[in-house]
């Protein structure tokens, strides 16, 4: 009996494990690549598991590259062999790569030729329209979002009668010197990234970066750097010099860091930092969001968003457009979108996730106080041509060069002005060096 119970045993793990694989053989195969790492890496593995889960039709297999520069060059080197996914991961800065390269499926060609109705206009407009064309026609789908915020220490600042974010930057320079003067060695800190503190400065105050409406009127447009934000700059370093500021990048320990132990008073970053503070701020620590300040007599427009959304490359199978198709479909429903910022400190992507997120109760949460700002700053105006986003070639250099001269100015090499002339000036070269690559190819 014992031989019998032990072969039937057997038989049945056998026909079990047979079905299992002529299942998986059924399904159709297709493949993401993305580019977090960490804990949000482990979320973009949640997603698949989930989606493989959910249904019985399709196997996506998610294979993360490392980080946003790396997931783009890694896709590029597979295309020249072709070997790349279906579908990427692309950040902000990459959109523009993405659009001249031509070697993608347009969003609502697949969901249409997919059978998938797809409510284009409930996406948020200064979401969707940073991955859209000029005629606002979405090309890749936007995913994981955020935007910039002020990071407020509430114990701090009450010292000083400071009860709330100041919305100017006037009155953040009267409460940082109040702050100084009872002793406190770091009322404000500041890091050397131009997406926070150059780039969402022009987007609220209405203020272009570049000609040709940022980019989005042609590859022959040009950096040039206002007169707002060269007064916001050079106030910046004179700040630096009379103890107000201090510099925290990452290789000085980092900003939110020095927010979450107290060290530094305020800092400006994005959205997604709020749950790492949450998780690590030091026992007793009172702080809150605000919207980034503006200079007096402006007038707040939108933010712009951060983050990266997916492009369905060109160039695979068929059959594997079905399964992208119904991938993409299955993440921009509610719960998904739910599961992202109960996950990550990134935002809903659509008006009808946000709006079932707010009345589900997520932001009255003690925990997710505050988060609700970032929507306050993306929905204050529709986009402008200056608040809609970039498109910039060369865009991550050019970052790379506002680090560098930024360090420069601060670490006395040159005046603020000298640094600010050199990011234009280098700034442009990188734009014509990237104009001459694409030569003869129009923006979408």
């Amino acid at each position: 009996m014992r031989k019998i119970a032990i072969t039937a045993l057997a038989t049945g793990l056998a026909l079990t494990l047979g079905a299992q694989n002529a299942e998986a053989q059924q399904r159709q195969r297709f493949t993401w690549w993305y580019g977090l790492t960490g804990q949000l890496g482990e979320v973009m593995q949640s997603y698949c598991k989930n989606f493989n889960e959910a249904q019985t039709q399709y196997e996506i297999v998610c294979t993360g590259q490392g980080d946003y520069a790396q997931a783009l060059q890694n896709t590029i080197a597979a295309f020249r062999a072709n070997e790349h996914p279906t579908i990427v991961q692309v950040y902000d800065v990459g959109t523009t790569d993405l659009m001249l390269s031509g070697q993608y499926v347009p969003a609502r060609q697949l969901m249409s030729e997919n059978g998938y109705q797809v409510q284009w206009d409930n996406y948020i407009s200064s979401i969707g329209n940073y991955y859209a064309t000029s005629k606002g026609e979405m090309l890749s789908f936007p995913f994981n979002s955020s935007t910039a915020v002020l990071y407020w220490n509430k114990g701090a600042y009450r010292a000083v009668g400071q009860e709330n974010p100041p919305e100017s930057w006037e009155g953040i320079e009267k409460a940082a010197r109040a702050l100084k003067a009872q002793g406190h060695a770091c009322p404000i800190a500041i890091d050397f990234d131009s997406w926070q503190h150059w780039e969402q400065f022009n987007a609220i105050h209405n203020l272009p970066m570049a000609t040709q409406q940022n980019g989005f009127g042609g590859l022959n447009a040009e950096i040039r750097i206002n007169a707002l934000f060269r007064r916001h700059a050079n106030n910046l370093l004179s700040w630096f010099k009379e103890g107000l500021v201090q510099v925290r990048t990452p290789q000085a320990g980092g900003l939110v860091n020095a927010f979450a132990q107290g060290e530094c008073a305020m800092i400006m970053g994005s959205i997604a930092n709020h749950v790492g503070i949450t998780r690590t701020a030091k026992q007793g620590l009172e702080w809150s969001v605000g919207m980034l300040p503006l200079y007096a007599g402006h007038h707040r427009t939108n933010s712009m968003v951060g983050g990266a959304s997916l492009w369905v490359l060109k160039g695979r199978p068929a059959a594997e457009y079905k399964g992208a198709a119904a991938f993409l479909a299955f993440i921009a429903q509610p719960q998904q979108e739910l599961f992202m910022v109960q996950n990550t400190g990134y935002i809903p992507v659509t008006r009808g996730g946000y709006d079932a997120i707010k009345a589900g109760g997520f932001y009255a949460q003690p925990q997710n106080q505050g988060r609700e700002v970032a929507m306050t700053s993306l929905l204050a105006t529709e986009p402008t041509e200056n608040s809609r986003g970039l498109r910039l070639g060369n865009f991550t250099q050019v970052r790379a060069l506002y680090a560098n001269e930024m360090a420069a100015a601060f670490g006395g090499q040159k005046t603020m002005d000298q640094a600010l002339d050199a990011i234009e000036t280098q700034g442009n070269q990188l734009l014509r060096r990237f104009e001459q690559t694409y030569r003869g190819r129009q923006l979408p």
